[in-house]
């Protein structure tokens, strides 16, 4: 019959010189610790400044204890002498152990399953369900995110995104910038001006980026962003962003509709038809848009909303001429009408005209990144917010795809949001 501690040291992994001393079981406290040792005279590395190494016994040990996984329901720690080794000058190391985690006090499966669990769970929760200090989980997360972006070359990166999502409604925002290509954030910044763009330039420099590289960046109409794209990325071309072009023309349309309802109870309740496509739709607000379309009164908010599916038609275009084209006839009726919210989404498409042309050469827009963002917005939701840094935290963590296998065997690659 095998025993115990060897049970324990197979499933443990543990190796020579290391062996599991003994195991105490509190079914009280419901707490396992397993009490790991080392063989007289083992050697153990002494790494030298130089880069040559030494191999010496322990000149003294110090007792450290580590957070493992659960055994069933009972939390199990490993306890062991750890070796500090003295080399020929003197000179004093710790002996770092192959289970001991990035941080003191967890093991490496420790803290791979803490990683797994924050890209679904709020840190709240998981620090009920480990019974760990929630300050401690951050720290290990903002550590391994930290780390592993020191990991990160963005020399293949031409094409960039930027949008920002806010901490709480309207307040604190954080700006992505997400490698369009890769779909994947490479860098998050505290607020929305111009000076995030300059922090990302910065960022993206010390990961062996070459912004003379970066030939494309998708953004909203944001002067900020403008204004630090032209100043930090000199060969960028600007593509504005068509769904963020279109929220602007849609809140157009809901304006003409929300001031033609207090005179016109016909559009009462009809706020749905206006806003969706004619693809998302129910059967009902077809029905209800066809009586619109056939009713006798000249409704403002159905020519608003014709101005708007126009709108949307011109990027089917099927070359870059048909598309100035139709974007120039549609800026010509929509600027001579007499609905005056429509009017200045007209001039908004004016100021912005190379921008929204661009899309047709570059294909590019942020839908990649509003599946990003929403990723963030989902976990914000469940951990019902987060402080700022926290925010940028969990933001890498669950749309950046890093390799945090480089700092522990024991993480899976992050599947691409």
């Amino acid at each position: 019959m095998l025993d115990t501690n060897v049970i324990f040291a197979a499933a443990l992994g543990i190796t020579e010189p290391w062996y599991v001393e003994s195991v105490e079981f509190n079914s009280e406290a419901k707490k396992l610790e397993i009490h790991l040792n080392f063989k007289k005279g083992s050697k153990f590395p002494f790494f030298n400044e130089d880069g040559s190494i030494e191999s010496n016994s322990a000149y003294d040990t110090v007792e450290k204890r580590w957070r493992h996984l659960n055994f069933f329901q009972h939390e199990c720690y490993l306890i062991a002498r750890i070796p500090r080794i003295k080399n020929q000058a003197d000179k004093i190391q710790t002996y770092s152990p192959d289970w001991g985690g990035l941080s003191n006090g967890f093991t490496l499966l420790f803290e791979a399953v803490l990683l797994q669990l924050a890209k679904d769970m709020p840190v709240n929760r998981i620090a009920k369900l480990l019974n760990v200090s929630d300050k401690l989980i951050w720290y290990v997360l903002e550590r391994y995110v930290s780390q592993a972006r020191e990991f990160e070359n963005y020399e293949d990166v031409s094409k960039i995104g930027v949008d920002e999502t806010s901490l709480s409604k309207g307040h604190n925002y954080i700006s992505m910038f997400v490698d369009l290509e890769k779909r994947r954030t490479i860098f998050v910044a505290e607020g929305r001006s111009n000076e995030t763009v300059k922090q990302f330039k910065n960022d993206f420099t010390e990961h062996n980026g070459d912004v003379l590289q970066i030939t494309d960046v998708s953004c909203d109409m944001s002067p900020a962003f403008i204004k630090g794209v032209k100043e930090n990325l000199p060969n960028a071309e600007i593509t504005f962003d068509k769904f963020h072009v279109l929220k602007i023309i849609n809140e157009a349309v809901d304006t003409v509709r929300r001031e033609e309802v207090k005179h016109n109870p016909i559009l009462l309740g009809k706020r749905y038809i206006f806003l969706k496509n004619e693809v998302n739709l129910t059967a009902k607000q077809r029905q209800e848009k066809q009586k619109l379309i056939l009713s006798e009164v000249n409704l403002k908010s159905m020519e608003a909303l014709n101005m708007r599916e126009t709108f949307q038609q011109i990027y089917h275009a099927q070359s870059d001429i048909e598309f100035v084209l139709l974007l120039t006839k549609w800026h010509e009726w929509v600027s001579n009408s007499a609905l005056e919210p429509m009017k200045k989404s007209a001039e908004m498409v004016k100021k912005h005209w190379d921008g929204i042309v661009q899309w047709k050469k570059s294909q590019i827009n942020n839908g990649i990144l509003e599946g990003l963002n929403s990723v963030i917005q989902a976990a914000k939701r469940k951990a019902r917010g987060y402080k700022m840094k926290h925010l940028k935290t969990i933001a890498y963590l669950v749309t950046s795809n890093l390799n945090f296998g480089k700092l522990n065997y024991a993480c899976q690659p992050t599947e691409k949001a």
